[in-house]
């Protein structure tokens, strides 16, 4: 009998979004706009990968919903992302083989006030 497997993908992104707030004296998190994360298929307290375009630095934590176009980090991170950063933000998915078949990645693009300007829909190829 074969064993159940899932494949970790990348299941949302929000590409080169900037950082608007860094909160060293918060209990974690990042604070991302609510538009953003519904426009990513991001759900509250889910995990999340934010990529930094200024230093290289990655940092995994949990998203809490926020204003429009607010990009925050809270807590320790705060010390490596500041206001103006540009960065990556990855959400990931654990897919079975059937999930794979109907699997659908989310890509948004932001304006300069992160503002979501395009969606775009990747499908999985075979």
């Amino acid at each position: 009998m074969r064993g159940f497997m899932l494949r970790t993908l990348c299941k949302g992104k929000i590409h080169r979004v900037r950082v608007t707030e860094a909160h060293l004296d918060y209990t974690g998190s990042i604070t991302i706009g609510e538009e953003l994360m519904r426009a990513a298929d991001i759900k509250p307290y889910e995990i999340v990968h934010i990529n930094n375009m200024a230093n290289a630095v990655h940092w995994e934590t949990y998203a809490i919903p926020g204003k429009a176009g607010q990009i925050c980090l809270n807590g320790c991170p705060a010390r490596l992302f500041q206001p103006g950063d540009e960065v990556i933000i990855l959400s990931l998915g654990q897919f079975d083989a059937a999930e794979l078949s109907t699997f659908s990645q989310k890509v948004v693009f932001v304006d300069d006030k992160n503002a979501v300007v395009s969606v775009e829909t990747h499908k999985l190829s075979s």
